[in-house]
């Protein structure tokens, strides 16, 4: 089984542990979050197991940082949907894994009286391609969001938006490399070493 939770991206010389949206958390926390290897200049990532993170949390960490972050929300390791937002407000997100997504947004017709037998119809079949279009035609939108929220960071950044697309429309057994490659391709200094193996 794979991992569902939140990978969290900032900025801060401090652990982003010691944020104050974490301090009601408890004493039981850490063995709930696995930070990834830093990047340099202060940017961390912290994988928290699901229920830790809250939506309005990323307005409070991008507060206390002073920085743009970012949010991953995984299912499962195949899904995810990474939500940014810079210092002025500006909030961009994207699908990531955009095959499994759209299986998982179809939405059942209200006829359907058992969703395992539809899930093997020719219907949902179509429903998911009729999906799969929807966000593929968003990725254009969520990769210009994506370059604008990364200079809104400071990263000094080369990236081409076509292969911010090309990523946002590739696949990975595990979402949470993919999330990774996202951050090395909008021009995030890399670690030393890659992210964990899950």
């Amino acid at each position: 089984m794979g991992f569902s939770g939140h990978l969290v991206f900032a900025c801060s010389e401090r652990p982003l542990l010691e944020a104050p949206l974490f301090g009601g958390s408890g004493p039981g926390l850490e063995d709930d979050v696995h930070e990834w290897q830093p990047r340099p200049g202060g940017w961390q990532t912290l994988q928290l197991e699901q229920g830790v993170w809250q939506d309005e949390d990323l307005s409070a960490l991008v507060e206390w940082t002073g920085a743009p972050a970012c949010v991953a929300d995984v299912s499962d390791s195949s899904i995810a949907l990474v939500t940014g937002l810079n210092t002025d407000g500006h909030r961009w997100q994207a699908w990531l894994n955009l095959d499994h997504a759209a299986a998982l947004l179809v939405e059942e017709p209200e006829d359907v009286d058992d969703v395992s037998l539809w899930v093997t119809t020719p219907e949902f079949e179509e429903a998911i391609r009729h999906k799969r279009a929807e966000l593929d035609a968003e990725v254009q939108a969520d990769a210009e969001g994506a370059l604008v929220w990364a200079s809104a960071a400071g990263v000094q950044t080369a990236a081409q938006q076509s292969r911010i697309e090309k990523l946002l429309r590739a696949r990975e057994t595990f979402v949470e490399e993919l999330f990774d490659a996202l951050l090395d391709e909008l021009g995030f200094p890399e670690t030393a070493q890659s992210s964990p193996q899950l």
